[in-house]
């Protein structure tokens, strides 16, 4: 259900909240609030964070997030057993960089992502380290860096050291793939894009269909990787195979309510894209209907929001969705 007055109006702020929050926890500024007195009563939260990050519960997120941090900090200087807490720590720093990319704090991101990379490798954690790669290769494809965030991912794909690591180390090399795949796109490589999501998709399967590595991006799996194609085909210019894309996609069996979010939202800038006004408001209203506190905070659905708001005739429902996200015409 959404929440009505200043409880709208709150979500509308939840992303600065939590970049605010992130960024002090990752300053070490501020007082901790009440936490985990044990590692084991830390993995718990984390698992709790990971859960609000996977439904989008960004109010319950922006509590405990900066808290794994401050805590997983102080727990590995305490703690005798160093590996542990660094794994977890890169963990956090890891669903960090999520959400500091989500909400388009590159700076922030940049810092979470490389603190994630040093305490993954001081963890020996082979996955974890995979990981950052992808989410460094996320970035500087955001920078416009794109043969350096190709040159990352694909390193990190060939790693010798996934080969030891089973199914989850091929689901990882997949999402490089995918990762790497649309940064082609992004460059306007159709030809390179399509190569290298086939090479995913042959990846997932291989794997037999099911959806692994839940806590990495969403998963990967069949669906997942043709999810990946909606947005890949519309950064390459090409909207109506990304329409024909999200036509083949059961959003009830994407694996979280953050995956169905950002696949509506990446539906909506199809619509735009090709000129489908209602459409695309009908797809942002059934966003925030699945996700609000998504919706209402996240940047890229504000900037569509307002680009819609002045490039043609607005509705009842474009100008209440704009209200409810704290979107000025």
């Amino acid at each position: 259900m959404l929440g009505t007055g200043d409880a709208q109006a709150e979500e509308a702020l939840l992303g600065d909240l939590l970049v605010t929050r992130l960024r002090d926890a990752m300053l070490g500024l501020g007082a901790a609030t009440a936490a985990p007195s044990s590692p084991e009563a830390l993995v718990t939260d984390f698992t709790r964070a990971l859960a609000d990050f996977d439904a989008c519960r960004y109010a319950s997120l922006a509590v405990r997030l900066p808290r794994l941090i401050r805590v997983g900090h102080a727990l590995s200087t305490t703690s005798g057993d160093d590996t542990e807490q660094h794994a977890l720590l890169a963990k956090s720093y890891l669903l960090a960089t999520r959400m500091l990319v989500k909400m388009d704090e590159q700076q922030l991101g940049w810092m979470a992502a490389d603190r994630a990379r040093q305490l993954a490798e001081s963890a020996g954690d082979v996955l974890a380290v995979a990981e950052c790669a992808r989410q460094l290769a996320v970035l500087a494809r955001k920078a416009g860096w794109h043969d350096q965030a190709l040159s990352i991912a694909l390193s990190a794909a060939d790693h010798p050291d996934l080969r030891g690591t089973g199914r989850a180390g091929a689901a990882v090399r997949g999402l490089l793939v995918q990762s790497a795949s649309y940064t082609l796109a992004r460059r306007g490589d159709r030809d390179g894009m399509r190569d290298l999501t086939d090479e995913a998709a042959a990846i997932a399967k291989e794997l037999g269909g099911a959806t692994l590595l839940r806590d990495h991006g969403g998963g990967f799996s069949p669906l997942t990787v043709q999810l990946h194609r909606i947005s890949a085909k519309n950064h390459a210019g090409d909207p109506r195979a990304a329409l024909d894309a999200a036509r083949t996609i059961s959003l009830k069996a994407l694996p979280s309510v953050e995956r169905r979010s950002r696949a509506l939202g990446d539906i909506a800038v199809t619509y735009d894209r090709l000129g489908r006004r209602s459409d695309c408001v009908r797809t942002l209203l059934a966003a925030e209907r699945c996700a609000p506190q998504e919706t209402h905070a996240r940047p890229a659905t504000k900037a569509l929001i307002s680009s819609l708001l002045v490039s043609g005739p607005t509705s009842t429902e474009l100008r209440g969705l704009a209200e409810r996200s704290g979107v000025l015409a």
